[in-house]
């Protein structure tokens, strides 16, 4: 599980920690003036770490950056960068799979509703934004009975 600032991934018998920090921008690009200090207190601790396995580490943790900000955000993230590449087929299909982990996300009914509007889908968007109301309202039900 991630800790708050960083994200933990396995190299060989090792789990190492990487600062959130390092990664910038929707697409996690690695910060090389981030890098030096990480690089270089991880290979004080651990001496026999090659130049090449920070590389491996830093590809690892930044892919497990990329998957966590998609978590985090219930795809709606990175579906917006596939959106941009203008990849809408792309970005619709990973918004309807991220909802039926989690449909009662009103957000990503919304979103997923612009996306059917910008590729011409009225009713579909229509459709999406009614389901993210109805979300909306039932999580405000649940609150209320809390």
């Amino acid at each position: 599980m991630p800790q708050a600032d960083h994200v933990s991934v396995v190299h060989g018998s090792m789990m190492v920690d990487v600062p959130r920090k390092i990664f910038k921008g929707k697409e996690c690009e690695i910060d090389p003036e981030q890098v030096v200090p990480f690089q270089r207190i991880l290979q004080s601790r651990y001496p026999w770490i090659t130049d090449n396995a920070v590389k491996v580490i830093l590809r690892k943790a930044q892919m497990e950056m990329l998957r966590v900000r998609d978590e985090e955000t219930n795809g709606r993230e990175y579906s917006r960068t596939l959106a941009q590449k203008g990849k809408l087929d792309e970005a619709i299909q990973h918004l309807r799979i991220r909802l039926e982990l989690n449909p009662d996300d009103s957000k990503t009914w919304y979103d997923l509703g612009e996306l059917l509007f910008k590729k011409g889908d009225g009713n579909g968007g229509f459709d999406a934004f009614r389901k993210g109301d109805e979300a909306l309202e039932r999580s405000k039900a649940k609150k209320k009975r809390s």
